[in-house]
């Protein structure tokens, strides 16, 4: 396989992971209501991510165009993870860590589409992919720094009919 098959490839599956985290950000938003810092945060990174999906998209279509199928498999994935957490009722702790680990994931994706871009010369790609880096980076860096906070509330509001038990 030749490096821009295989950067074609990376491209598409950075595009279904963006596709993955508009579902599983979408469906965790609704649930956040009382717990304005996160659900704040949580919207801001939405806004962040349909524009990320965008400029993917707009790369792939220059070039190949998107894959269904991973696109389908990502958002299949997200729809279950997101479904999966509904019934938990520590589910607002358990995404905080899915979208921590989820973050890594994408930080890495777009490390390994910069520096293949630059093999390839892609220059217009890198800028996209520098963008996206820098917004993923900042949202893993907020998650960490208010993992304690959004387990504090949690915990705190556990036995007193919590935020949790308001929603339903």
């Amino acid at each position: 396989m030749e490096i821009h098959d295989m950067y074609l490839n990376w491209l598409r599956d950075a595009h279904a992971m963006e596709e993955q985290a508009l579902t599983m950000l979408g469906s965790m938003s609704g649930r956040l209501v009382h717990y304005d810092h996160l659900h704040a945060r949580v919207e801001q990174h939405i806004a962040e991510t349909e524009r990320q999906e965008k400029a993917l998209r707009q790369l792939l279509e220059r070039d190949s165009g998107t894959s269904l199928m991973k696109d389908l498999t990502g958002k299949a994935a997200a729809t279950g993870q997101a479904l999966g957490g509904v019934f938990a009722s520590d589910e607002v702790v358990k995404g905080a860590i899915v979208s921590y680990a989820f973050e890594y994931m994408e930080i890495a994706s777009y490390s390994v589409l910069i520096a293949t871009a630059r093999i390839i010369g892609d220059d217009e790609a890198i800028a996209v992919y520098e963008q996206n880096l820098a917004e993923e980076q900042s949202m893993a860096n907020w998650l960490a720094q208010n993992m304690e906070a959004t387990t504090d509330f949690y915990l705190r509001t556990l036995d007193s009919d919590g935020p949790e038990k308001r929603q339903e």
